[in-house]
C-alpha cells in the first residue's frame, strides 16, 4: 500500500460529521480590521501543483496579486474574542437534525466533532474510523470532549472549526479566507516548488522543522518533534516571508470549492477556484479545499504535508487537527 490512497489519507478527506455520527451510533466587521500579525505577501508568478499527486496535476504557471495573510494561524484566544463579541455557535456546538441523519436513534444525535483517537495497537491503514471518534461534545472551547477546557491552550490554533465557522470569524475581522492560489505562493515563500515548502530535505541539519507525525501511524507516536499534537503558534522557523506553520500542525481552509480536475482549467491570473464542488468520493458532499498537512501527516501514512499537494473537507465538518488563518487585500 502507498503512503498516500483515497482510503487512508486524512488529507484527502477527514470522514465528514456525518459519517463519524453513523459509525459512532452504530455579526460582520467589527473585529479590528487591521494588519496588526499580519504580513505581506507580494505576489508574482509561480509554479502551482505537483505531479505526485493525482488532483494537483497538471503543475501550472498562475499569478497572484500581493496580499496580507495571518503570519500564523488563529489562535483560540482569538477566537474567543470573536465569540466573545457576537455569541457566535460554531458547528459542532449546534443540535442536530435527525432529519439529516436517518436511521440514528435520536439519543446519539448530540453536538460534537472528530478527534484523532490512537488505537492501542497497530491496525490496517485502510479505514480511517479506527482512529477518528465522533466525540459527543467536543469543540473549539472542548478540543477532547465537554470535560477538557483551553486553559493553557490559548495560543494554540483553533481547531474543530467548519468551513462556515471559518468564514464568520473571517467576515467579523474584516479578513478572508485565502485562494488556493494565494496559500501556496505563500507557502513557497518565494523559493519556488520543492519538494517540501521549507526545501528539499525532510529535516534539514537533522531538525523537525514543521509539526508532523513521528513512528508508527496511528498507535506509536514518537513525538520526536517534541509535540503529540497541536503545537502553540510560532514553535517552528518562519518561512522567508515571516509565515508560521504552512507545513503540518493544522490543516487550514481556503476558500476555493474542491475539485480534483480543476488545474487543468485553472485560469492563470488570481484563480478563485471551481463555481462547483465535486468528490468521486463523496459525490453528494459539497467540499472546500484546505492546505498545509496536520500533526497527524508523515511518509508513512500521510503525505499530503508535502508542497503542492491538496486537502479537502465536507463544509460542516470539523476535527482537532484542522484550522485555519485569513487574508486580506489591503
Amino acid at each position: 500500500m502507498t503512503a498516500d490512497t483515497g482510503a487512508t489519507c486524512v488529507a484527502k478527506g477527514m470522514p465528514s460529521r456525518s459519517a463519524a455520527i453513523r459509525t459512532a451510533a452504530s455579526g460582520a466587521g467589527s473585529g479590528a480590521p487591521g494588519t496588526k500579525e499580519m504580513v505581506w505577501i507580494p505576489g508574482g508568478t509561480f509554479l502551482m501543483g505537483a505531479d505526485e499527486f493525482p488532483d494537483a496535476r497538471p503543475v501550472h504557471s498562475v499569478t497572484v496579486k500581493g496580499f496580507w495573510m495571518d503570519e500564523h494561524e488563529v489562535t483560540n484566544a482569538e477566537f474567543a474574542r470573536f465569540v466573545s463579541a457576537t455569541n457566535y455557535v460554531t458547528v459542532a456546538e449546534r443540535p442536530l437534525n435527525p432529519a439529516d441523519y436517518p436511521g440514528v436513534p435520536a439519543e446519539q444525535l448530540v453536538p460534537g466533532s472528530a478527534v484523532f483517537t490512537p488505537p492501542a495497537q497497530k491496525v490496517s491503514l485502510a479505514n480511517p474510523l479506527q482512529w477518528w471518534e465522533y466525540v459527543k461534545g467536543a469543540s473549539w472551547n472542548h478540543p477532547n470532549g465537554p470535560k477538557s477546557n483551553l486553559v493553557g491552550h490559548e495560543n494554540e490554533p483553533v481547531i474543530h472549526v467548519s468551513y462556515e465557522d471559518a468564514t464568520a470569524y473571517a467576515k467579523w475581522a474584516g479578513k478572508r479566507l485565502p485562494t488556493e492560489a494565494e496559500w501556496e505562493f505563500a507557502a513557497q515563500g518565494g523559493k519556488g516548488n520543492r519538494t517540501y515548502y521549507w526545501g528539499n530535505e525532510l529535516k534539514p541539519a537533522g531538525k523537525w522543522i514543521a509539526n508532523i507525525y513521528q513512528g508508527d501511524f496511528p498507535a506509536h507516536n514518537t513525538t520526536e518533534d517534541g509535540f503529540a499534537g497541536v503545537a502553540p503558534i510560532k514553535s517552528f522557523p518562519a518561512n522567508p516571508y515571516g509565515l508560521y506553520d504552512m507545513d503540518g500542525n493544522v490543516w487550514e481552509w481556503c476558500q476555493d470549492l474542491y475539485r480534483p480536475d480543476y488545474y487543468s482549467k485553472s485560469p492563470k491570473s488570481d484563480p478563485q477556484g471551481p463555481t462547483d464542488s465535486y468528490d468521486p468520493e463523496e459525490p453528494g458532499a459539497v467540499k472546500h479545499v484546505q492546505r498545509g498537512g496536520s500533526f497527524l501527516c508523515s511518509d508513512q501514512y500521510c503525505i499530503r504535508y508535502k508542497a503542492g499537494s491538496r486537502g479537502k473537507g465536507e463544509i460542516s465538518s470539523g476535527s482537532n487537527n484542522l484550522g485555519f488563518r485569513c487574508v486580506r487585500e489591503k
